[in-house]
């Protein structure tokens, strides 16, 4: 038979054995309920062939009807009795609640007595079947949810028994079935301890005793062997009598008790050498809750019973205790899902507790509120009985609240309050609108309440399924960690996760596990808000090594909500926070653009308030901010422009004003073109006016210069035609008055006339010239140029300037290098500005290098240490009129900022590239590159 099939068996083993003893037990029930035993209140036992009276129950009916230890027992209703078999047959005969006559010896003196039989005592089977009811359901529950555990079919097989041990009770019939209840009843009691015993020896693993010598574990079954087949033996061999079914009872109890007792032991034995903190959580409250159910029975029930005591009140209260932990495991079942032992055994210990307060009270209650009616009403009778019942029925409640409160509080101390307040703490999370202060508030009361060594909040990201590390607590885990892991589907519907080993995970991925490994957390709580997890709250164990409990974790899955709440008002402040400050921002950036702008801007209302006035309208108006805001338009400008401003601005659309001649407060008067527009909203509604200035007034100085300039250039052009007309006719009476000269050499006034008339033609000619020289625009002349030359004759002009400024020349001119086609005048215009700038860059001494290079191109490197040039105007050099020189140092000329542009156009003309290497604080590096000179090779 394979794996699948022993497994398929065993099942249906279990489930026809279950159905079986559910039934069975039903019946029994029922016959218990409709079959009575009578019951005379006494203990007879066989002696000398006659039953004495060993025991009298006090109040009982045995005592009531005058019978004391010790009577001898003749006959009943004139049947002579001599065994309990014929005892029995008598009381069934006679019946519940009927009379029956003793014949009784007391002394040897013969006595008569009526005898009312009552009911037996069967009130402790009630409470043996409610323990019953327990076992099956936890064993069913283990079976069912966690089959393919170790052991998990072993501590069903031991629920079953235990269901059985405590259910079947027989009742006295003594007919097939009641027979078949009573060996049931006799076989699962002498096998349940010795099935806990070898459940004790494997769990949570097997002893190192039991892996050498597993026949140990049949060993364990032999003593429940030997006295369930004394039992038979009894039964059927021996003349059966009360002491001898006494005797079989004290050594069934006491086989029980050795087994449980050493059950015990073995499990205080393994908790205090267990070597994992899990493993030692799972042993301390079993073994706990096993000693506490296993000594008050066995000292309050079994010792006595041992040394002759009949069950009485006390003793059967005291098997009461053997429901502490089936009762610890139901409750923690159905309330808290088997999350966990330590709440397990304190709920069972509160409950139980509480009960047997309650029980207590309540019946103290009704005997008062009875006594309290009769003296009030002393012929109310049973109506006064039902009264008392029902007030204190009304009573219950709150008084049961009350002492598990109190319980409560003991078991939990300083941490009860805190519980107390922790989902109030959870409700006002919503007050605080700073994420950072809510998380760390909420870590430090979390950290206090559950006293847990390590903590993390993880916040989703705007991605999907994306969280990041927010906050935490012991933890000391770097940045980049993957926590996918908190957003896998998965198929669990748990409402959190649990990691019972967090460094064996082997259902999860592999960056899984080395996360979970890495923060070493054992429950990650989601918070939801919207349908959506917008955190994940993850915690360790306590600082003493322990897991939460359940009620723990459904705390934080309530405080979860409150908490996801909380955090996405906290983001949602903290966007609108965000939002707030961009608009700010965009107001000042649109603010700034308005101030930075080179025209004036001032906005007025419906009523022709000034509303704005940027900086540029204070440099052109002359008048402050402060002055102009909330003034009227007429309060502040002149009549000529308000008047300008009336005409115009009912009109629609933008109307404009040139060249208007605006008089300032300061006495100037400024030309300045004005347009004049309607201020609207982005639902186009008229809110006011906005009036621009551009102030043209420099623009026209310049417009007026250029047309001096065009004047002067039309002036020229004609003096050059002039020039051209007179040298003519000039030339003419040069030579004339020359010949004439020649001619009277003899006349001397006359020469002298000549002479003067030819002087005043050289001077006009003069004239004339000096006109065309002004009119004539000179050209370049392009020639073979030394390079080396130039620069030599450049840095010659400089050097006595060079000197002054402390600037060190070094010359690296390469010997031999060939001409180039250019013009020496614009070269040497060239290096002349690029020495200057130099000169200019160091203005406290330095090294200026002019290197140059024979290659496919004439190359020159012009070199400083000087301050370098920014990056951000690298690219802006070579602009016309851009210049760093605009406040210049002392000595050192304002800049013009054409320099550079004048150089880059000369390199362009000489067909040469120009390039720039620089580094704020490192010096300038000019590389200039020349085509060589090609001359034409004659065939």
């Amino acid at each position: 038979m394979n794996r699948e099939s022993q497994v398929r068996f065993v099942a249906v083993l279990l489930f026809l054995l279950t159905v079986a003893a559910v039934v069975f037990a039903g019946f029994n029930v029922n016959a218990e309920w409709k079959f009575l035993v009578p019951d005379d209140g006494v203990w007879w036992v066989e002696n000398g062939g006659r039953l004495t009276a060993d025991r009298v129950e006090p109040n009982g009916p045995g005592d009531k009807s005058g019978i004391k230890p010790g009577d001898q027992l003749i006959s009943i209703n004139g049947q002579e009795v001599g065994n309990m078999s014929g005892l029995e047959r008598q009381l069934y005969r006679t019946g519940v609640w009927s009379k029956a006559a003793y014949s009784l010896v007391r002394h040897s003196v013969p006595l008569d007595s009526s005898v009312i039989l009552v009911p037996a005592e069967r009130s402790l089977n009630n409470w043996l079947r409610l323990i019953a009811l327990i076992y099956l359901g936890i064993g069913l529950y283990v079976l069912l949810r966690r089959w393919t555990a170790p052991g998990s079919t072993h501590f069903y097989i031991f629920c079953l028994v235990s269901f059985i041990a405590y259910s079947f009770k027989y009742t006295g019939k003594l007919n097939d079935f009641d027979w078949t209840i009573y060996w049931g009843n006799i076989a699962a009691g002498v096998l349940q301890p010795a099935l806990f015993l070898h459940f004790v020896l494997t769990f949570p693993e097997k002893r190192e005793l039991v892996r050498k010598h597993p026949w140990l574990l049949a060993l364990v079954y032999v003593p429940g062997g030997l006295l369930l087949t004394a039992h038979i033996t009894a039964m059927r061999w021996l003349q059966a009598s009360e002491r001898l079914r006494w005797n079989l009872d004290r050594m069934e109890m006491s086989y029980g008790s050795i087994f449980f007792l050493a059950a015990a032991v073995l499990l205080w034995y393994s908790y205090r050498r267990a070597s994992t903190t899990i493993l030692r959580q799972q042993l301390k409250w079993v073994t706990r809750g096993t000693i506490l159910a296993i000594v008050p029975y066995t000292i309050f029930y079994v010792l006595p019973y041992l040394t002759g005591s009949l069950p009485g009140p006390t003793m059967k209260v005291s098997a009461l205790s053997l429901a502490l932990l089936p009762l610890t495991f139901g409750y923690a079942i159905f309330r808290y899902r088997l999350m966990d032992v330590d709440l397990i055994f304190k709920r069972g210990v509160v409950y139980t507790l509480a009960a047997a307060i309650v029980v207590g009270l309540y019946f103290a209650l009704v005997a008062g509120v009875a006594l309290l009616v009769h003296n009030w009403q002393p012929n109310s009778g049973p109506m006064g009985l039902i009264l008392a019942v029902v007030v204190t029925a009304l009573l219950f409640d709150p008084v049961r609240k009350w002492i598990q409160d109190r319980i409560d509080q003991f078991f939990y101390r300083t941490r009860y309050d805190y519980r107390r307040t922790l989902l109030e703490f959870g409700r006002e999370l919503g007050s605080e609108t700073n994420l950072n202060t809510m998380l760390s508030s909420l870590i430090d009361r979390l950290s206090r309440t559950l006293a847990v060594d390590r903590m993390a909040i993880f916040l989703a990201g705007e991605e999907a399924e994306q969280f990041a590390l927010a906050k935490s607590f012991g933890l000391s885990v770097p940045g980049n960690i993957d926590l996918t892991f908190l957003s896998a589907p998965r198929s669990e519907q748990g409402g959190h996760l649990f990691f019972e080993n967090t460094h064996l995970v082997p259902r999860e991925t592999p960056s899984a596990q080395q996360a979970i490994a890495r923060l070493d957390l054992n429950y990650y709580i989601p918070c939801h808000a919207q349908q959506k997890t917008i955190a994940v709250l993850g915690l360790g164990k306590t600082t003493k090594g322990d897991f939460l409990s359940s009620e723990d974790m459904e705390l934080l899955e309530t405080l979860g909500g409150y908490l996801g709440i909380a955090i996405q008002n906290g983001q949602l402040y903290a966007s609108l926070q965000q939002k707030a400050a961009e608009y700010e921002r965009l107001k000042d950036f649109n603010e700034n653009i308005v101030e930075s702008i080179n025209v004036g801007v001032m906005a007025l209302d419906m009523e022709d308030r000034i509303e704005s006035w940027n900086a540029q309208m204070e440099v052109m108006y002359a008048v402050p901010r402060w002055q102009t805001l909330t003034q009227p338009l007429k309060a502040i400008f002149p009549p000529e422009f308000v008047e300008e401003f009336d005409r115009i601005r009912h009109e629609t659309g933008i109307r404009n004003l040139y060249k208007f001649r605006l008089k300032t407060p300061a006495g100037e008067v400024r030309t300045v073109n004005v347009a004049i527009a309607p201020l609207v909203t982005r639902k186009f509604q008229v809110i006011g006016r906005l009036i621009i200035m551009d102030d043209i007034t420099e623009r026209i100085d310049l417009e007026a210069q250029l047309s001096q300039a065009d004047k002067l250039s039309s002036i020229g052009l004609l003096a050059a035609g002039v020039a051209h007309e007179v040298n003519t006719p000039l030339a003419v009476i040069s030579s004339y008055t020359q010949m004439l000269s020649k001619q009277l050499q003899g006349d001397p006034q006359k020469s002298g006339l000549l002479e003067k008339i030819t002087r005043q033609t050289f001077r006009a000619s003069e004239i004339v010239n000096n006109l065309l020289n002004f009119s004539r625009t000179s050209g370049s002349e392009i020639s073979d140029v030394d390079v080396n030359k130039v620069i030599a004759d450049t840095l010659a002009l400089l050097e006595h300037q060079l000197k002054v400024a402390k600037i060190e020349v070094q010359n690296a001119l390469a010997p031999a290098l060939p001409p180039i086609q250019g013009n020496t005048g614009r070269l040497q215009q060239v290096f002349l500005n690029l020495f200057l700038n130099a000169k200019d860059a160091m203005p406290g001494g330095g090294t200026l290098r002019v290197a140059t290079l024979n290659g496919e191109s004439v190359s020159v490197s012009v070199s400083d240490t000087g301050t370098g040039i920014a990056p951000e105007h690298i690219q802006r050099i070579y602009d016309p009129f851009f210049t760093t020189k605009t406040s210049p140092r002392e000595g050192q000329p304002r800049g013009t900022g054409l320099g550079l542009s004048v150089t880059y156009g000369i390199i362009q003309e000489h067909a040469g590239k120009i390039r720039v290497e620089s580094q704020p604080g490192a010096g300038t590096t000019f590389i200039l590159d020349f085509p060589l000179s090609r001359k034409a090779i004659h065939v």
